[in-house]
Order: structure tokens, then sequence, then C-alpha cells
């Protein structure tokens, strides 16, 4: 059976190696070969992402270390069409669609991401990664589509996950966001944290981890609506969403975050986040070729795309 830990660097404390912070504070339950174990197949995450155990956390930082699942060979590949963008040797470029969960978890069935990679790579999936998440380095939300690369060895897996740490992949987004904003272009520099009531909201605080979004406005529809672009430079979990609710411009369709269905009464309410990844750059993890790969838009982002548009003009 599964087991999922947290683990929150004190307020006031230094910051720390994170394979140091957890042998401390897990010494005498977790051996240190049981949690080099974890940090090795990827199981110790920092705002989703898998860290290697020399990255630095701070004060109020949320580590999270779950433990095997299961048996590699119990998840078995299932066909789900995909598109994939890139495939190599070592790593596939895949444009994740919406509705879909990346990897096995309580409470999913047959039809992650995983199941489906599986299926199309014959299997060959990076073990690195842990039991349950053959090939992840990072992930989107489930609602979230488009460009995500995933490992299929296990070098390429921890090239992968030091760029991601160290913040040397490129990752844009297209966003559709209510209202429009007086300048055509800004960068949100505010610091986010955990939710005090809600465990699965973010927001906007000044003792959070810190946070950047540059953004810029590629149309307008009239005064209600615009499509931006969405660079982030730091990955801090639910970050644009977080960042444009904050500014007062929602993104189309984020109940969670502040956006109201009677706001926009000539189009169809949307059913998920509008918000896609839509570029994702980096280095080849093995042989260092610079890479840029980008996802179209679905067809439930074009059709909101169009019916603002015709509702409202550009």
């Amino acid at each position: 059976m599964s087991e999922t830990r947290k683990y929150v660097h004190p307020e006031g404390a230094q910051k720390v190696r994170a394979d140091k912070a957890l042998a401390a504070f897990f010494s005498g339950e977790f051996s240190r070969s049981k949690l080099e174990e974890s940090f090795r197949s990827g199981k110790v995450l920092f705002e989703g992402e898998s860290i290697p155990k020399r990255f630095e956390i701070n004060p109020g930082d949320e580590v999270e270390i779950e433990l095997p699942e299961r048996d590699p060979a119990e998840i078995e590949g299932v066909y789900i069409p995909l598109n994939i963008l890139y495939e190599d040797d070592d790593i596939v470029v895949v444009d994740k669609p919406s509705g879909m969960t990346v990897h096995p978890g309580s409470g999913t069935g047959r039809d992650t991401l995983v199941h489906a990679m599986l299926f199309h790579c014959g299997g060959k999936l990076a073990a690195a990664s842990g039991a349950a998440r053959p090939g992840i380095v990072h992930r989107l939300d489930k609602e979230t589509s488009g460009a995500m690369v995933m490992a299929k060895t296990d070098s390429a897996y921890y090239s992968l996950v030091e760029m991601f740490s160290e913040r040397r992949v490129e990752k844009e987004y297209s966003a559709i966001i209510s209202g429009v904003p007086s300048v055509r272009s800004g960068s949100i520099r505010k610091p986010i944290g955990r939710h005090p009531s809600f465990k699965t909201k973010m927001c906007v605080d000044p003792s959070g981890r810190e946070a950047r979004t540059d953004w810029f406005v590629v149309e307008k529809y009239g005064n209600k609506a615009c499509l931006v672009s969405c660079k982030i430079m730091t990955g801090r979990t639910h970050q644009i969403r977080v960042h444009m609710s904050d500014a007062g411009f929602p993104l189309f369709g984020d109940y969670t975050y502040s956006f109201q269905k009677n706001r926009f009464k000539e189009v169809p309410a949307p059913q998920r986040v509008m918000l896609h990844s839509r570029r994702i750059a980096f280095s080849h993890p093995i042989s260092g070729k610079s890479m840029e790969f980008e996802a179209p838009f679905p067809a439930d982002f074009s059709s909101a795309v169009e019916s603002l548009k015709s509702s409202y003009g550009e």
C-alpha cells in the first residue's frame, strides 16, 4: 500500500538542502538509504515537480515524499490516441489533452497519460521516476492541455529533473482571461503560498515563494476578454491562475479562482480552465541540442476564442 508524507520547512529556519532537511526530520523513521531511493526514483516533489537531493528549500516550503505504489509491471499500457510532437530514443514530447490525469493515483483509472504513453512507447519509459509515474519529469493539471516532455531513459530523466529544478526550461502558456488590462503587457511579481483555508488552492501571500509571470495581450474581445500569452519565470503551483485572478482577470472557466459563469451571457460557459501549454523549450538532455516545441490549440480552446470573437469582436 502506498504512503505519501509531507514535510514543511519551519519558519525561521535557514535554507538547507532537501536531503539534509528530510534526513533530520525523518530520523529514526526512514533510513538515509530509503530517502536516497526516493530521490533517485523521483518521488520527492516540490510544487508538483521532482527535485534532486541538493535542491535547497526555504522556510515555509512544503516537500512531498511518495513511497512506491506498486511494481512497474502492474501498470500496463492502454491504447489511447495521442498527439506526439516529438520522439527519439531518450525523450518524447506529447500534447496532453485536457481532462487527462498525468499519472495513476488515488481514484484514477486506466486512462492516465502514463497508461497511454506506456502503450505508445512499448513500455520504454524511465524507471527512475518511480513505479507509479514512469517517465514523468513535470506535470500539468488535469484540465490544462498542451506540450509536456517525458523521459524514456533514466539518464534523460535525471538530466531533465536538473534542468527543471534549475529553471532552465522555458514554458509559455496561452490563456483566455476575463476583462481587459489597461496596458498591453506586464510582469506580475507576487509571492505565492498555500491558501490558509483551502488545501487545494494557492493564493498571493507575502510570506510565500517568489513568483513571476510575464504576460502580453495577443487579442482583445471588446472590453470583455483577452487572449494572453504568459511566460512563467518561476514554477509555482497554479501560478498563472493565481496571478491573473489576483490582478482582477480570472481565467475563462476557472471557477476555483473567481471566474463567474454569468459574466459572459452571450457565450457558452466553458467546461474547464482555458489554459494551454503552448510552447516548451529546453536543451536535449543527452545531446545538448536546443529544442523547441509548440502545441496547437485544442478544439475547445479554439471554440472559446471564436465564440468570444463573434460575440464581442476583436
